[in-house]
């Protein structure tokens, strides 16, 4: 088990990593829609989608992966009434095969962000 740490996307909030690799695959946490370099959070949830699929698109990076290669995904909603414009964010970042994926609305997330977005990818 190895931990991934990169400076591309903001630290963890907790007592956990950025993301895990375990043999050929990588896990990461769910990534908040914080600016890496500012520590700003978007105001819109296109805007907050983006940056989160930013964050994990950079920790996979890191790791010498890509978004190509994540094959699963969880994306935390505080609304459900966004969800279209969230899989129009999302739809720029992904192509067909699509990963697998959940998408769930939550009463709450941290730092009262709209959207959390973490996922699993191959080597």
């Amino acid at each position: 088990m190895k931990p991934i740490t990169t400076n591309g996307a903001p630290g963890a909030i907790g007592p956990y990593s950025q993301a895990i690799q375990i043999g050929e695959l990588v896990y990461t946490s769910g990534q908040l829609p914080v600016n890496p370099t500012t520590g700003m959070i978007p105001e819109g949830v296109k805007e907050q989608a983006k940056q989160s699929l930013e964050n994990v698109q950079a920790i996979l990076e890191s790791t010498g992966t890509s978004m190509e290669k994540v094959f699963k995904t969880t994306i935390f909603i505080k609304d459900m009434n966004d969800f279209v414009e969230i899989n129009e964010v999302y739809s720029q970042f992904f192509k067909e095969p699509f990963p697998a994926r959940s998408c769930v609305e939550v009463a709450r997330l941290p730092k009262d962000v709209k959207v959390e977005i973490e996922v699993i990818a191959t080597l």
